[in-house]
């Protein structure tokens, strides 16, 4: 009796485990610093480089001009010259890519797709400031935005300023209310794109 009793003064004197609101808490503040943008690394090894550890420092993955294989370790980005790798793809699928990161993506000249698969801080913000950015007016053609749980009619209607985007693919977006008239919308601004949806009724 005595040892079942000295068993259970230690158990209640186990630390309680943080629950699940403070285990987000945590993930949410380790992702903010994984999108901080540093300015200065970006001046010292260029834009594409840059990006390219942020990318792959928040789960994504990319893939340069002029090569097949996509990268998708932070420590084996291939070295070179100032500028030589240029991005051409990004597959963001399960990143934790936020929309304070996304400055990175300013000085991208050559980016041609973007995949955002169940990106869950995936945000309006996001996209309203991806289709602002110049340069990706002029570069991105293909875009796939699935499952990103927190995109609303008005982060979709952003990319109607992608005015060189030839595909796009919308799938199971549930912040998106008016799925018909948004992506009516989007194919009468973008007469050209080739717009496919699995949105639901």
């Amino acid at each position: 009796m005595m040892l079942f009793e000295r068993l259970t003064r230690q158990a209640c004197r186990v630390p309680k485990l943080p629950s699940c609101e403070t285990y987000r808490h945590f993930w949410g503040w380790l992702n903010a610093i994984f999108n901080k943008v540093d300015h200065e690394r970006i001046q010292a090894v260029g834009p594409d480089r840059a990006a390219s550890e942020w990318l792959l420092r928040c789960g994504a993955h990319v893939r340069f001009q002029g090569l097949d294989k996509w990268q998708q370790d932070y420590n084996r980005l291939p070295t070179g010259p100032l500028g030589r790798y240029k991005i051409q793809a990004i597959d963001a699928t399960e990143s934790c890519i936020m929309h304070m990161g996304f400055d990175y993506l300013d000085g991208l000249e050559q980016v041609e797709e973007i995949k955002f698969c169940k990106c869950v801080y995936l945000q309006d913000e996001c996209l309203r400031r991806l289709s602002e950015m110049q340069n990706l007016q002029r570069s991105l053609r293909r875009l796939w935005v699935i499952s990103c749980g927190d995109l609303t009619d008005t982060g979709i209607l952003a990319l109607h300023k992608l005015s060189n985007l030839e595909y796009l693919f919308l799938k199971d977006l549930p912040g998106i209310r008016q799925k018909e008239a948004t992506v009516e919308i989007l194919r009468k601004s973008l007469p050209s794109l080739v717009l496919e949806s699995d949105l639901g009724s």
